[in-house]
């Protein structure tokens, strides 16, 4: 299929008149994640009445548009055309085209393309506005049972093994400095059992959820510990779209080797005041024995 498609035979609604003056130059649309009739009414009323969308796959999008009769004419954006693309599009916006931008699904920008064209049109001064709407990584964190808030959306972490153990390992550095938090990450089905595993190995037991093909038929949201769930997708390969949602941190007593680890990980972006500061807020240690040992330990390693 081409990356435009057009459906003449669909009467379509325009912004005409004082509606095309107002009407914003982008417009961010989110989309079902699985269920079709999830789209909004307003999301339903913006696609049909822009010039142009903005598509990850127009194949993927044209059976949400045909499902809603929406015959508006249909253009891709993705990863690898994003950047090329830009200057023509902010160029066109410009000239009175009205875009609105969608991902295959769910809220766009979040792990999808589309943040470099919407830096583009803020940097253009034109007008940007957005149609709230699903959000797989949030449906899941309501559904996991584990605490809402402060959660950190962490998207899709490296593939391999070791990159992946070594970005679990900041955030637990992080934990240490004093960060607590829930965690949301998406993940590839073929992948899900190793990322529980190093999860495991490297955040410590606590409790977790895999939520997986969200909204659909076979929706599955499992709860257990990290190494309970790794055990069990190791056995049962699983299939979908999916989220993991990490509870956060216990709380525990400082040692002096979660100190260094802390004071370590603090020290990578944060002066030796500051590193010591957080810490020691974090630990609830002596101020002034925090920053006698975030000093020590920034002289060793410089």
């Amino acid at each position: 299929m081409s990356e435009e498609t057009t459906d003449e035979t669909t009467a379509r609604p325009s912004v005409s008149g004082d509606d095309a003056a107002s009407w914003p130059a982008l417009v961010l649309v989110s989309t079902p994640i699985g269920n079709l009739q999830d789209l909004s009414l307003r999301a339903r009323d913006t696609l049909a009445k822009v010039d142009v969308i903005l598509c990850e796959d127009t194949r993927t999008s044209a059976t949400l548009l045909r499902a809603h009769g929406i015959g508006t004419r249909t253009q891709a954006l993705h990863e690898h055309n994003e950047s090329a693309r830009i200057p023509a599009l902010v160029e066109a916006m410009r000239g009175g085209t009205r875009f609105a931008l969608i991902s295959d699904a769910g809220t766009p920008l979040v792990s999808d393309p589309g943040y470099r064209l919407v830096r583009a049109v803020i940097g253009a001064g034109l007008k940007l506005s957005g149609i709230p709407g699903p959000n797989a990584a949030l449906l899941a964190l309501t559904l996991s049972g584990l605490p809402p808030h402060p959660y950190l959306f962490n998207g899709f972490l490296p593939p391999k093994s070791g990159a992946r153990r070594a970005a679990l390992q900041k955030l637990r550095g992080a934990e240490m400095a004093g960060l607590g938090a829930t965690h949301l990450f998406y993940e590839a089905p073929h992948r899900l059992a190793e990322f529980l595993a190093d999860a495991a190995d490297v955040l410590g037991p606590r409790p977790a959820a895999v939520c997986r093909e969200l909204t659909k038929h076979f929706e599955e949201v499992r709860r257990g510990t990290l190494a309970e769930l790794a055990a069990h997708y190791a056995a049962n390969a699983p299939r979908g779209e999916i989220c993991v949602v990490i509870g956060p941190a216990v709380e525990e007593e400082a040692s002096a080797e979660t100190l260094d680890t802390a004071l370590r990980a603090a020290l990578a972006s944060m002066s030796v005041k500051d590193a010591a500061a957080a810490v020691a807020l974090a630990t609830g240690l002596p101020k002034k024995q925090v920053y006698a040992r975030a000093l020590q330990l920034s002289q060793d390693e410089g």
